[in-house]
């Protein structure tokens, strides 16, 4: 059984800074790419960074520079460090390990101006 479980979303303002959680059960986490993926109202939901197992990292071109993806193995968690949050960031992010049908509920980010 796998769970996943996403955190630290909250509202925030523009140009501020927040940093999501994802606690992982099962081994899942210790072979699978792992993906933050986001959902903006009325629109797709769209990958915005991914890491592998050893820790290689791919961000979206709408979030380089300003998103960060990490991973602590041991604890089988994977974050999100978000800086300079933008009006248009604002959307439910989910975690999700690539190419397997398990989400997360996602956390809320709003940033207001």
């Amino acid at each position: 059984q796998v769970q996943l479980v996403e955190s630290g979303g909250g509202l925030v303002q523009a140009g501020g800074s927040l940093r999501l959680s994802c606690g992982v059960s099962g081994n899942i986490f210790r072979t699978n790419v792992m993906g933050w993926y986001r959902q903006a109202p009325g629109k797709e939901r769209e990958l915005v960074a991914t890491i592998t197992p050893v820790g290689s990292t791919n961000i979206a071109d709408s979030v380089k520079g300003r998103f960060a993806v990490s991973r602590d193995s041991p604890m089988k968690t994977m974050y999100l460090q978000m800086n300079n949050l933008k009006l248009e960031d604002t959307a439910v992010y989910y975690c999700h390990p690539i190419a397997t049908n398990f989400w997360g509920k996602g956390t809320l980010v709003t940033v207001s101006s």
